[in-house]
């Protein structure tokens, strides 16, 4: 370890080197990355040489450089994007700078978590790839807050990198209807005349993309999911390198497209631990955690997971006062930290949680595996922009970690992003048509923040593309609804993680049940896979077969005394499914006494989703008449041409977040911040006067106004509740 007293030699030979030049690294055990960090800028011809067609599963007598929809960006928003309009049947192109990079993944090798595993699990209720990919390549799977409600579950897995990329090129490299092609996207093309325009609040419309070397693919959507690329900068100590990954250049061409346009862009912050070398670990001084002894998979359409009897443990271990005292002399040494942009609140740096809790005396590390084959060791907690050589004597002061070896230094990023609230629900923007944004760029952080919202786009400008109505979801439809709903609404003034929390709806919003949300959804939109269809309706045509099994038994309390389970004697007759509504009470329990002939034949998967329906059925009266209230404020439509300045009885303030914002239904604008009850009646009455006017939507009735201005919500819920 290095000594306390080194240390403060080291930060003056620190201070001396940065009012220089040089970016050599001074620590001798760490590699120098200023050559490696700096991405190379290829030449004209050598971009040519690149841009080729590396699978094409398109129709072969199509034009090679036009398409229905380009997806810029082969990240985890990029592969459910391009997959997504694939499924419409759209003929689509993945651009990516590097064919290799596809599906990787940037920072943690993990999958899932609170909120986020509810997400992974909407995609996969959609056909999407993220949860049957991470079965095919998790290494361990775990069942957060398992103790708790399943409302709260959060699926997770660590997946191994190099089996979840392959894994996952497989599928998008033979993807029907979608070509993948290695190119750098330098611009957009927009058609912005008068007639190409469909509203005044339209810039123009999209018709393709430039890339470096000159060339134009024509396409009709376009959708842009560039992660942290767009405008990238990697920060370490006071050392700024253009990327958006480590190595890799940032597409800055996109950032003056889209400002151009008169898009509001944002900077953000991000940032990645270092990796370590697992034989310089000392695990013994470490707390051991193993994967669930049966691994719950993504994937509705899968039984098992493929490694579920080769999980490999990780270890928990914590920084001490020694780190933090570390962390905060080297802080000025960081321009991560001197800049002002706004980074993860829910996964912050080091340097951020030993500022924002001082009090702490010591904050959790995990260490994670990277894959079976792999050396490298994730330390999820240890996120950090320090300068290089004084990292690995940073981390020398945690338990376990005294003779760390630091095989990649953690360092920021910076970059791009546009407010989300130049958004529709569909993910296009309002400005320019035709052209999608997803992930980061809208102002989210996560690998499963950003895959939902690729896939919601890919579809949406897929089915654009084919003359078919959106796909919508709403807050009451899904976690996606939710995010979708808080971005264009509220915006995204720091990155933006889904959790539970965020759902008013949770207990009809989880998990287990995301495919009896969506899967119909889906398939109405027509991208839904045959074999996911029929997978479906055995499972839920099972659960109401299971479901009518148990209502058919009913027993008074002496009735279920006999069979040896206890409940008060009250009179009430109670079915076998009532029964399973008594908190710890599960179809096993009633298949170990007998009670119910015929259960033990249904299969466990199936049993399982009833526990969980019949637990929160005695919740779900409330929950259902707070949904009902939503449905009828969602139903209530705004035009979107809306000349908000005639509004009368609007406060300035409301006018101007109307006005940018554009909500398309009144419960939107309800959740827009600074929305009060009085100006939500203004709001629908000038809604009800103008519509009769010129019948362009479906007319509010008198009834409507009057029951929004005189019906407490809250009272209305209480007597459905009763």
């Amino acid at each position: 370890m290095l000594s306390r007293r080194s240390w403060p030699s080291l930060l003056q030979r620190r201070r001396l080197l940065s009012t220089g030049s040089s970016s050599t690294s001074l620590y001798t055990s760490t590699f120098d990355t200023s050559r490696r960090l700096q991405p190379s800028r290829p030449s004209r011809e050598a971009h040519r040489r690149t841009t080729h067609t590396v699978t094409s599963n398109s129709d072969p007598n199509s034009s090679p450089d036009t398409y229905d929809v380009c997806i810029i960006g082969g990240g985890h928003a990029g592969c459910e994007a391009a997959t997504g309009a694939a499924r419409t049947g759209a003929r689509t192109v993945l651009l990516t700078q590097r064919i290799d990079t596809v599906g990787e993944l940037s920072c943690n090798p993990s999958i899932g978590g609170v909120g986020k595993g509810t997400l992974v699990r909407e995609v996969d209720a959609l056909d999407g790839l993220m949860g049957k990919v991470a079965d095919k390549a998790g290494i361990q799977f775990r069942m957060l807050n398992a103790s708790k409600g399943a409302a709260v579950w959060g699926p997770r897995a660590q997946v191994d990198r190099k089996i979840y990329k392959r894994r996952m090129q497989d599928i998008i490299f033979s993807y029907a209807n979608l070509d993948v092609r290695a190119a750098s996207v330098f611009d957009l093309v927009f058609d912005n005349s008068p007639c190409a325009s469909a509203s005044s609040s339209t810039w123009g419309t999209v018709t393709g993309v430039r890339l470096e070397t000159g060339d134009v693919i024509r396409c009709s959507k376009v959708v842009i999911c560039t992660g942290t690329f767009l405008g990238g900068e990697i920060h370490i100590g006071m050392r700024r390198i253009p990327a958006g990954r480590i190595g890799e250049a940032p597409s800055t061409g996109l950032s003056a497209s889209l400002n151009a346009a008169g898009f509001k862009l944002g900077r953000l912050q991000t940032g990645t631990p270092a990796r370590l070398d697992k034989h310089s670990i000392d695990f013994s001084r470490m707390e051991q955690q193993n994967g669930d002894e049966k691994p719950q998979p993504f994937s509705f359409v899968h039984r098992e997971v493929d490694h579920a009897n080769n999980q490999i443990p990780c270890f928990q271990t914590h920084t001490t006062l020694e780190t933090h005292h570390l962390i905060k002399e080297s802080m000025h040494l960081s321009v991560h930290i001197q800049e002002t942009k706004k980074g993860p609140r829910y996964c912050p740096s080091l340097e951020a949680k030993v500022t924002r809790f001082g009090q702490k005396s010591n904050h959790t590390i995990w260490l994670e595996p990277e894959g079976y084959d792999s050396d490298l060791i994730y330390p999820n907690g240890l996120s950090c922009s320090m300068p290089e050589e004084l990292q690995e004597p940073m981390m020398r002061t945690i338990p376990g970690l005294e003779q760390v070896k630091m095989l990649r230094p953690a360092y920021g990023v910076e970059y791009d992003h546009v407010d989300p609230r130049e958004l529709t629900s569909t993910l296009e923007t309002k400005r320019i048509k035709g052209l999608y944004l997803a992930g980061q760029i809208n102002g989210t952080t996560g690998y499963e923040e950003a895959a939902a919202q690729g896939c919601l786009a890919g579809i949406n400008a897929g089915l654009s593309a084919r003359g078919r109505p959106p796909m919508l979801l709403t807050r009451a439809d899904g976690f996606l609804g939710v995010m979708v709903d808080d971005l264009i609404g509220k915006g995204a003034e720091e990155p933006y993680r889904m959790f539970t929390s965020r759902s008013e709806y949770r207990m009809t919003l989880r998990s287990d049940n995301a495919d009896m949300r969506l899967t119909e959804i889906g398939h109405s939109a027509g991208i839904v896979a045959p074999d996911r269809w029929t997978a479906f309706l055995s499972d839920r045509d099972a659960i109401q077969r299971g479901t009518e099994l148990l209502s058919n038994v009913v027993l008074s309390p002496q009735g279920w005394e006999r069979y040896g389970l206890e409940i008060r004697r009250d009179g009430i007759m109670r079915s076998a499914y009532d029964m399973l509504k008594i908190p710890g009470m599960t179809a096993a329990d009633l298949i170990r006494c007998g009670a119910v002939p015929g259960l033990d034949c249904v299969e466990p998967h199936i049993r399982a989703r009833i526990d969980i329906e019949a637990s929160y059925a005695p919740h779900l009266p409330r929950q259902l008449a707070e949904l009902a209230l939503f449905h009828t404020d969602e139903s209530l439509q705004l035009d979107p041409g809306m000349d908000y300045s005639k509004v009368q009885g609007l406060s300035k303030e409301v006018r101007e977040r109307l006005q940018r914002i554009r909500p398309t239904t009144l419960g939107a604008a309800k959740r827009m911040e600074g929305m009060t009850p009085t100006s939500a009646i203004y709001l629908l009455k000038h809604a009800k006067r103008t519509w009769r006017a010129n019948g362009a939507l479906k007319a509010i009735s008198e009834g409507q106004v009057e029951a929004l201005q005189s019906t407490d919500h809250r009272l209305l819920v209480k007597a459905a509740a009763t």
